[in-house]
């Protein structure tokens, strides 16, 4: 099969796409035919930094598709079955094996770039703002990055579950998309003190919850944040090293809570609250922004322009090689 690859960590154009072995179907799982795969942020980062194990590793979390191959411990899929899945590995080629407890069915009407995009996104943000952050109707939350895959899918999740949403952006041009989807206000973090207009806009009491996936903001994330306020971080976009002063938030009485998602998916909770917002997304309820898609042999230009700063939403791969 037709993959993307890379040999040693570094910028995006250490990705090559060559041919390696096709993937067997494990007995507990299915062999995707992929449709659809998702750039994460997660794919950004090890790329840069993380060695392959093996020379054919292919990278990738997410990716959708139809499946042709179903082990024989599997009794909830077949074939021809339209899935999207998540792993830590092996979303950035034509073909995918994946345990069938890490996939979900597709519903009908769902475009199969969306069902790759939704998981990951999707179920990060509802997992930072409900079962970690214990968002309430009526608070107010900053989202760092709003106009990222996991910013966008917790403005329309915390805009219907009431919450007042701030969110921060780069530059105005994409402000007007993300009020559509529910934001209240934006927050341009190159022209304006980001601590300051929180405090002007809560009129000096700070927001109860912060879900922030940059890693670098996560001082400004703590003194966004009003007494007894909850902090989610929830990744290290920035990819710098994080260095913070926790003392004011100590006396401050805040919590800050980490999330990892690549343990998660799998848990009950975690798994149907993703089957429920496919459901949603399906019917229109919730927007997959897809920004723009590459065939997988321009994995390299997609990566770079995924982590160019300027996308709104996701990057999706898909293995057309005409």
């Amino acid at each position: 099969m037709k993959a993307a690859i890379y040999e040693h960590p570094g910028p995006p154009d250490v990705l090559r796409s060559v041919d390696v072995p096709d993937p067997v179907c494990p007995s507990d799982g299915v062999l995707i035919r992929v449709e659809a795969a998702a750039i994460e942020g997660g794919d950004l980062i090890n790329r840069a930094s993380t060695p392959p194990p093996h020379p054919a590793f292919v990278l990738g979390y997410a990716a959708a598709g139809e499946i042709i191959a179903v082990g024989e411990k599997v009794r909830d899929r077949h074939v021809g079955q339209k899935v999207t899945s998540f792993d830590l590995a092996g979303s950035h080629a034509e073909l995918r094996a994946v345990a069938a407890s890490r996939t979900w069915p597709v519903p009908e009407g769902l475009d199969m770039a969306a069902a790759a995009a939704l998981p990951i996104a999707f179920g990060t943000a509802h997992h930072c703002l409900f079962a970690r952050g214990g968002l309430k109707r009526g608070e107010t939350v900053l989202i760092q990055a709003g106009a990222g895959g996991v910013g966008l899918a917790a403005i329309q999740l915390a805009h219907h579950a009431g919450a007042t949403v701030l969110a921060t952006v780069s530059g105005d041009r994409r402000a007007g998309r993300l009020v559509a989807l529910g934001l209240d206000h934006a927050i341009d973090h190159r022209s304006a003190d980001v601590v300051d207009t929180v405090m002007r806009l809560t009129e000096g009491r700070g927001v109860d919850l912060v879900v922030d996936p940059v890693g670098t903001t996560l001082q400004a994330s703590l003194a966004a944040l009003r007494p007894e306020g909850r902090l989610v971080f929830v990744g290290n976009a920035g990819g710098s090293q994080l260095t913070i002063d926790l003392w004011p938030a100590l006396q401050a009485n805040r919590s800050l809570f980490g999330v990892f998602m690549g343990t998660q998916f799998e848990k009950p909770d975690v798994y149907s609250t993703v089957s429920r917002m496919l459901e949603q997304a399906a019917l229109g309820h919730l927007k997959v922004i897809v920004d723009r898609t590459f065939p997988l042999a321009a994995a390299a230009e997609a990566h770079a322009y995924a982590q160019s700063g300027s996308i709104l939403g996701r990057v999706v791969l898909v293995p057309n090689w005409q």
